[in-house]
């Protein structure tokens, strides 16, 4: 017998496609704009080639590696995504089971559909961390990181790319929002909680996104968020070396080079070639 069973990401994504709404399945396949670094994202894996050596004794293999002073079993992660539940009913708590068996890594969404705490009760010896954006209401954002130390969580990956939402172009058509079901579970107001009945005409991340979160951020907001916690400190979306530098400079722990999936500023590099 045949099985129809996903067995590689190709066939994943076109199971998301089958069993998705449109809308849903858009926003999380779309990049923005006319999504050139979003192909350009997809074209990056294929300009790689191995080059393997041969007769060594393989029947042990170790491929762990250290991050932020703890051991994972494999140089791959699951980095943040938002709103998990409006794939699957358990969304990140699902997630956070499958990297704790896996002793792997898992950054969590400020914009999950799990909470902090649940994600962190779902698997209490998973390595955590948490993705934060700074929220122009700064002393929610200080709430977020207290209560990611309290969970346990052992590292924040500050957002650095998103003063505004990218233009995704499939959003804005759907007017893309929340299931009415579901909400960000990270927060207790309507309007924090994507939770609006109505966005108008934009995409309603969009919207959320320019009343929510702050587009001044700078430096010295680096060093504001590295003084009130003990927790390492790592920029999530650095493309470009002098970036890196500076970041150096203000002593956080770590950059994450990245084009946020593609789904920012169109035309960047794919990380690959990022300089």
């Amino acid at each position: 017998m045949i099985s129809n069973k996903p067995v590689c990401v190709n066939d994943f994504e076109k199971h998301a496609k089958d069993v998705l709404p449109k809308a849903i399945y858009d926003y999380y396949f779309s990049g923005a704009d006319e999504q050139q670094t979003l192909k350009d994202n997809v074209a990056a894996f294929s300009r790689w080639r191995l080059c393997p050596r041969v007769l060594r004794d393989v029947s042990n293999v170790d491929l762990s590696v250290n991050i932020l002073g703890q051991r994972i079993s494999m140089p791959i992660c699951v980095s943040a995504t938002a709103m998990q539940r409006m794939a699957h009913p358990e969304g990140e708590v699902a997630t956070v089971r499958a990297c704790s068996s896996l002793d792997t890594g898992m950054m969590l969404s400020t914009w999950a559909t799990s909470s902090i705490e649940q994600v962190a009760k779902a698997a209490p010896r998973a390595i955590r961390w948490l993705q934060l954006y700074i929220y122009k209401d700064r002393t929610l954002t200080k709430s977020l990181v207290q209560r990611a130390e309290k969970a346990g969580y052992q590292g924040i990956f500050l957002t650095v790319d998103t003063p505004y939402l990218g233009k995704r172009l499939a959003d804005i058509r759907n007017k893309f929002k929340l299931p009415p079901h579901l909400r960000m579970e990270n927060f207790e107001t309507l309007d924090l909680m994507f939770s609006k009945k109505d966005y108008g005409e934009d995409s309603g991340l969009a919207v959320y996104t320019a009343d929510a979160i702050d587009p001044t951020i700078t430096w010295q907001d680096v060093d504001w968020l590295r003084q009130m916690t003990k927790l390492p400190i790592v920029l999530k979306g650095i493309l470009r070396a002098d970036d890196a530098r500076e970041g150096v400079k203000h002593g956080i722990a770590g950059i994450l080079v990245s084009n946020h999936g593609a789904r920012q500023l169109d035309c960047v590099p794919a990380t690959d070639v990022a300089t």
